[in-house]
């Protein structure tokens, strides 16, 4: 079993920046890759970024590529979101998931574990 927790949410003015914290036990994090995920009201949720379990190789959604930064410490069990230059569109719940397969997945089901989830509001 894996537990994941997120931290780091709040409110912030269009234009600041965030920082995501996802804490994982119950398994090897370094051996999984790990994703971002977000939900809007009403919507669906949707990939943010991914990170393999080296950290080399990433996935950006378009909407947040050059303004977010996945990275991960496997020596802590920690994943990260910076995310930058915030934009009221961005406006969700985040989570973190956990994929036991290897390739980089950007679709939530195929993620096998996730996080409660850390509200972020962007004001205008």
């Amino acid at each position: 079993q894996v537990q994941l927790v997120e931290s780091g949410g709040g409110l912030v003015q269009a234009g600041g920046s965030l920082r995501l914290s996802c804490a994982a036990s119950g398994r090897t994090f370094s051996n999984y890759v790990m994703g971002w995920f977000r939900q809007a009201p009403g919507k669906e949720r949707e990939i943010v970024a991914a990170i393999n379990w080296s950290g080399r190789s990433t996935y950006y959604a378009d909407s947040v590529k050059g303004r977010f930064t996945i990275s991960r410490d496997n020596a802590k069990n920690t994943l990260y979101l910076q995310m930058n230059s915030l934009k009221p569109e961005d406006t969700a719940v985040y989570y973190c998931a956990l994929d036991r397969a290897m390739p980089l997945q950007t679709t939530p089901r195929a993620y096998d574990y996730w996080g409660q989830g850390t509200q972020v509001t962007v004001s205008s």
